[in-house]
């Protein structure tokens, strides 16, 4: 029943559950803070990893 984990119908799903909790006007804001959010996850972890090689 389960080849993989996840199908593209599960991203469908997904992505109307997701606009239905945040609503269509939250939806840019959200994605704006989680890809800033990402952006500095991404950096602290470059910090980390080049003072432990250091």
């Amino acid at each position: 029943m389960l080849r993989n984990g996840l199908e593209p119908w599960h991203l469908l799903v997904l992505a109307v559950v997701v606009i239905a909790v945040f609503g269509s006007k939250k939806l840019p804001d959200t994605a704006r803070a989680l890809g800033k959010s990402l952006r500095i996850l991404k950096s602290e972890a470059r910090a980390t990893k080049n003072e432990s090689t250091s």
